[in-house]
């Protein structure tokens, strides 16, 4: 009843597909919106990448992606640890996609040219609760840091 009801006012508002409680994309966008965070910097490069990259991937049109957004905004915001959103994405996804989702992560991260410490903390503790080993998650961060052409530093360069 209530589901008709939702979309009876979605087709008078003329809004598309709502953005259901509980849809696994939601879990990623706040992964998302949390790596951008991570640095204490949310840079003008990072939300565009991942505007682009969710729109392109899962089809979506601009008033859909911006629907997630805000309910991956709200779920982030509610949230108190990464569990939430990690548990909810091993329910629903292979280990491929998850180790791919963690190289979309590292995609964001280099958005801006650069990666932090605590950036690098957040997607260890992402890739872990995710089930992916260290392994896959260096080699996702080496893939994505090729793919935006960015020279990574060396183990005794980021001491400094």
């Amino acid at each position: 009843m209530f589901e008709r009801f939702r979309s009876f006012l979605d087709s008078l508002t003329g809004d598309g597909p709502s953005i259901e409680p509980g849809d696994p994309r939601i879990a990623i966008m706040a992964l998302c919106i949390q790596v951008m965070e991570a640095d204490g910097e949310i840079h003008e490069k990072e939300r565009r990448k991942v505007r682009s990259m969710i729109k392109e991937h899962y089809k979506l049109d601009d008033a859909a992606l911006d629907a997630l957004i805000a309910a991956g905004e709200t779920a982030e915001s509610q949230a108190i640890d990464f569990f939430r959103f990690t548990s909810d994405i091993k329910r629903h996804f292979t280990e491929e996609q998850r180790i791919d989702l963690v190289g979309m992560l590292w995609e964001i991260v280099y958005a801006d040219g650069k990666r932090s410490e605590m950036e690098d903390h957040v997607i260890w503790r992402i890739a872990d609760l995710l089930g992916v080993s260290g392994r896959d998650r260096i080699i996702k961060r080496q893939e994505a840091a090729a793919k935006l052409d960015v020279v990574e530093e060396t183990a005794a360069e980021q001491e400094k």
